[in-house]
Parts: C-alpha cells; structure tokens; sequence
C-alpha cells in the first residue's frame, strides 16, 4: 500500500482554510501535515522540517508574500515537492506567471472537493493539473502569440514533450515507447534544460508558443 501523500496548505481565508483542511482529512491517500495564513510562516517551517511534504496548496493573494513570489522559494527550500496554486484568480498574468516560475497546477476556489483531490493525486503522480476553464484560457491565449524560439529537440524528445501535452505521466511514457522510466526522466531532464522550464506544464507552455507542438 502507497504511503499518503503528505500536502501542506497555505491559505489566508480561515472559513475556506477549514474546508479545504475538512476535504484532505476526508482522503485517506491524502495527510494533511500542517495548514498556514502565510507563505512566510509556511517557508520557516518547511526550513525545519526533517521530512518534506509532497504537495504544497498555495494561495496567492496572500498577506505580506504573495503566493507568486513564494513558488520559488518553496521550490528552493523543498526540490522534490510541487506546488499547487489554488485562488480566485483566472488573470492571464498570474496563470502563465505562476507556471513559469514552477507550478504544477492551477485550481480556481471554485473547484470540486474532488476535483481538489484528483489534481493532488495527479500532480504527485507527476502529472499536471490545470482548471478546466484555466486550460481553455490557457490555450486561446497561447493561440494567439507569436512563435518563440527554442533550443531544438531530438525526436525523441519531441515525441516525449508530446505525450507529456496529453497529460501522461513519467511511467506511462516509458511503457508507451517501451523505454525505460530512467530514460523518460533523462530525456525529460534535458527537455527542461533546452526549453529554461522547471516542470511540465511549463514545458507543453513553451511547446506551444515556440512552435514545437
């Protein structure tokens, strides 16, 4: 049996924090390891925590550090962990803003108890998670602009970059192309590293604006 997946919660609103805290204690493959009003406090404790959490649910319009300036921070203090911004905010600038800096999903408050849950599980699976109405937006704005240039891609990781559009994760690549889960990951890595990207959703992002899906 899978360990839970340990989630931390950095909100503001104490009635929105409660319920939020109600629907992970709800979730037996969830534990909900601690729960913060800001990102500053959040950022100290998760310095002096021997064992890491999993997830972070990060607000943005947070008093005092904005949940945009924290992802960074939280990526820095925690590689491993990934970072779920959850708000009210359906701006451009904050979507395209919060998926370049390094989150791996973007819920708006308006989201389903279990549309909470399944983003989490998907999201520590090593997938991403977009709102539906966010993914739509997402994608019109992105029809729109101007091609960027990018590093260019073998084909194989063009055929990964792909799939990881299609929203499959690291395992069901390798068993797709029958390779590997090493090898997706180092294709993965370098994928990255050509596109100055820090996860997936901002990889499929740079993808599609530089022409490359």
């Amino acid at each position: 049996m899978k360990p839970p997946i340990k989630v931390i919660l950095v909100e503001d609103h104490p009635g929105y924090r409660e319920v939020i805290a109600r629907t992970l204690r709800s979730a037996p493959q969830l534990e909900l390891v601690s729960q913060f009003g800001t990102a500053e406090v959040a950022l100290r404790e998760l310095q002096n925590q021997a064992d890491q959490p999993d997830i972070v649910l990060l607000d943005l319009n947070l008093p005092g550090m904005s949940g945009i300036e924290a992802i960074p921070w939280f990526l820095n203090y925690a590689p491993d962990i990934k970072v779920i911004i959850i708000t009210q905010s359906d701006k451009e600038t904050d979507i395209m803003t919060a998926i370049s800096r390094g989150a791996s999903g973007y819920l708006l408050k308006s989201s389903t108890t279990n549309q909470i849950k399944e983003s989490i599980q998907t999201v520590a699976d090593g997938g991403a998670s977009l709102d539906p109405s966010v993914a739509k937006h997402v994608l019109d704005t992105l029809k729109h602009r101007s091609p960027e240039p990018a590093k260019s891609l073998t084909t194989r990781e063009r055929e990964i970059l792909t799939l990881l559009a299609d929203g499959l994760v690291k395992k069901e690549i390798a068993g797709q192309l029958d390779i590997a889960v090493t090898t997706v990951a180092y294709h993965i890595k370098h994928i990255y590293e050509k596109l100055e990207v820090q996860n997936a959703p901002a990889a499929v992002s740079k993808g599609y604006k530089s022409g490359l899906l």
